[in-house]
């Protein structure tokens, strides 16, 4: 079965509420492709190996997290640039990109994704009073040490997580999947016991030893692998359309 790659994007874009979230690139229909789409593959980086990944599976779209056109880059299509987007023009294959609308999204998006993975359950956002910090809050259903929800972590994503080890043991949660290292006030703030996001900066360090909280950088990538592959299978159901994520290897 065929759906119009029109009716597709409205649907994203309805579901993700696209449109009322401030972003640094543009959300949805990033390049456009053939009319109909029958195939969609997903994956965290529109990368040359996903595009290429793409083109062997016969894709329509690709539907990543980190799409193109962010703000401040070079414009021209050079380099890099170009080849993907010949890739991408020269087998008539559409880009569809979701940044804050897939990290913020309470169904599909990558911090609620994560948590159901690492089995936290979700209380709502690490500040309420303020809708720029995407991170969420909640806990554990039983107190564990650090070390060993550090194990959770690794056996969940496949990968050893940096780990800075606070003074107790480790129930409520603060986290923010991705680049979220700078929201680690915020979880201060929030009498959170560990705050997990997907980097660290050199001042992360001091300011989690210096305020006894736990502090695990679990990988940008690794971290938002989930949310991507759940809207692709939102729509691969709404529209009863066939959905791949692959998995291109990253360590950052």
């Amino acid at each position: 079965m065929a759906i119009a790659l029109s009716t597709l994007v409205q649907e994203a874009d309805r579901f993700l509420n696209a449109a009322r979230i401030a972003d640094y690139c543009p959300n949805g229909l990033q390049v456009e492709g053939r009319p109909q789409v029958r195939r969609i593959v997903s994956g965290v980086t529109a990368s040359q190996a996903l595009l290429d990944a793409a083109v062997e599976a016969e894709a329509d779209v690709v539907l990543v997290h980190h799409g193109y056109f962010w703000k401040g880059e070079d414009a021209r299509v050079t380099g890099m640039k170009r080849r993907r987007l010949q890739t991408l023009l020269g087998h008539d294959i559409s880009l569809l990109a979701y940044h804050l609308p897939l990290d913020l999204h309470p169904e599909v998006g990558n911090n609620v994704q994560l948590a159901r993975q690492l089995e936290i359950t979700v209380e709502g956002p690490l500040d309420p009073e303020n809708p720029k910090v995407v991170g969420l809050l909640g806990s554990l259903a039983e107190p564990m040490t650090a070390r060993d929800f550090a194990r959770r972590v690794q056996e969940v994503l496949g990968r050893e997580p940096l780990l800075v080890e606070g003074t107790g043991m480790v129930r409520r949660i603060g986290w923010c999947t991705g680049g979220g290292q700078g929201y680690i006030d915020d979880a201060i703030a929030a009498g959170v016991d560990l705050f997990l996001t997907g980097e660290a900066s050199e001042q992360t360090f001091h300011s989690a030893r210096e305020n006894g909280l736990s502090f695990i950088a679990a990988g940008h990538h690794a971290t938002e692998r989930y949310g991507v592959q759940a809207l692709g299978d939102y729509l691969a159901r709404r529209f009863a359309i066939e959905h791949l994520f692959i998995d291109c290897p990253n360590p950052v």
